[in-house]
């Protein structure tokens, strides 16, 4: 089979100087004390007054950042050589209990040709909107994981090309399900979960049969019917 001559492989830890120890396993990591993933000090030069903050915990790093800057730490920490964090593995958040703390929006970097590991955090005040932006046009892996975030914490990406719910179905109601404030059982009882469910037209939204979607398709919500009829291809 052949293949595109342009293309090679990365190669974990092929970034390192000549002779440096390869990369290993840490053991017996102690939760606070150990050195900071050297990222840490060249954010720090780079970007002086936008790190607000870098902790260790069990030998991983995280750096709190700007929110108004983040972009731009992340699109350095992507294209810069002595950087290379060419791999995006999640975004998330975290809400705390304690109402005095800020939400954190998560991000996930590694670097394969430097075999390192960062956590970037952005703080969200209470109150406030809950909106960061966009790293899309950087990694298009954040495409998914962005609107995963938006479905389940509510976090908005400013920047991001189509942000929609993507595990809750593009109705729905209730509100962000990994939010602190949301029950357990929902908001709506049980008894109007029943009646919004019998009264949903299920032909509308999943059936496979074209013809049977053709006829349905007044009854699917205006954003969708302008969708489909600009030629775009629903769910994944």
């Amino acid at each position: 089979m052949s293949g595109d001559a342009s293309f090679s492989p990365v190669v974990g830890g092929s970034a390192l100087a000549t002779g440096a120890p390869s990369p290993k396993t840490p053991r017996n990591v102690a939760r606070t004390g150990a050195h900071p993933n050297p990222s840490a000090d060249a954010l720090r030069a780079e970007f002086a007054t936008v790190v607000q903050r870098v902790d260790v915990v069990w030998g991983e790093t995280s750096v709190v950042v700007e929110r108004a800057r983040l972009h731009d730490v992340i699109q350095w920490l992507h294209d810069d050589e002595g950087q290379r964090y060419d791999y995006l593995s999640d975004i998330t958040a975290v809400e705390y209990r304690d109402v005095e703390r800020e939400i954190e929006v998560v991000w996930h970097l590694r670097s394969l040709p430097y075999r390192r590991f960062l956590r970037v955090k952005v703080l969200l005040e209470r109150g406030a909107a809950l909106e960061v932006p966009s790293v899309w046009d950087v990694y298009k892996a954040a495409d998914w994981l962005e609107r995963e975030c938006f479905d389940m914490f509510g976090i908005r990406f400013a920047g991001h090309p189509d942000l929609r719910r993507i595990l809750m179905w593009e109705q729905y109601k209730e509100g962000f399900p990994l939010r602190k404030d949301f029950p357990l059982r929902g908001r709506f009882s049980r008894s109007e979960q029943l009646r919004q469910a019998l009264a949903a037209n299920p032909e509308a939204r999943y059936s496979k049969d074209e013809l049977t979607i053709a006829q349905a398709l007044e009854d699917l919500p205006a954003d969708m019917r302008r969708r489909l009829t600009a030629g775009e291809r629903t769910g994944e």
